[in-house]
């Protein structure tokens, strides 16, 4: 019985890993809709969403079997309980960037505004910290969570500057007033990933420790 068990875990692991990847992946897409103003990456990111929102269908029912089938011990009960969280806020991660992909396509050629190094930027944080927070869940390493959660700030600085950056813009009227508030809402889809990256990432410290992370400041 508890072989069947653990290897039912090792499947959680996988697909957790797998739907990591599938959201690095939709952001990387979204990124690129954006930058290379390329409607069909675009209209294939928010396509891709849907595969995202399948694949959290499948970990969830996965993890309502080990619940009911295995009545697991408390550890395991805290890994499966967390991967039912994170599959949550990786869902959401997927829907941010189908939003990023649809601004997009109202969006002109804005590959010449500056700014839009400093989103690319973003995006990087934003997918190592899903890439680091998935791989600390599997390999349970609470040095890499932490340093998912600490790297958000990263994130949230970046989020300033552009936000100042494109204040300025249209107070120079070198940007148009809706490009900049498209760009803006952009930045702030990432700023919300990377806050979504770091709940992954506090959800892996709990399935760790059973402490939550204001509890383990205490």
């Amino acid at each position: 019985m508890r072989n069947r068990f653990d290897l039912q875990l090792k499947q959680l692991n996988d697909d957790i890993i797998e739907m990591g990847n599938m959201i690095e992946r939709a952001i990387e897409m979204g990124v690129y809709a954006l930058i290379g103003h390329d409607t069909d990456k675009a209209k294939q990111t928010i396509d891709y969403d849907m595969d995202i929102d399948h694949m959290e269908r499948d970990i969830e029912a996965l993890c309502m079997k080990l619940l009911l089938q295995q009545q697991p011990v408390a550890r395991d009960l805290r890994q499966i309980s967390s991967a039912l969280k994170m599959i949550t806020d990786m869902e959401r991660i997927g829907d941010q960037a189908s939003d990023i992909a649809e601004l997009s396509l109202q969006l002109g050629d804005v590959s010449d505004i500056d700014e839009i190094s400093l989103i690319q930027k973003m995006a990087n944080e934003t997918m190592m910290m899903v890439v680091r927070g998935t791989e600390a869940y599997v390999t349970k390493d609470l040095d890499v969570a932490h340093n998912v959660i600490d790297n958000d700030d990263v994130v949230d600085d970046l989020f300033d500057q552009i936000k100042m950056a494109l204040v300025k813009r249209i107070q120079d009227n070198h940007v148009k007033s809706f490009e900049a508030a498209d760009l803006l809402m952009v930045a702030k889809y990432f700023e919300r990933i990377g806050d979504h990256a770091t709940n992954i990432a506090e959800w892996v410290i709990y399935s760790i420790t059973g402490k939550h992370v204001d509890e383990a400041d205490n």
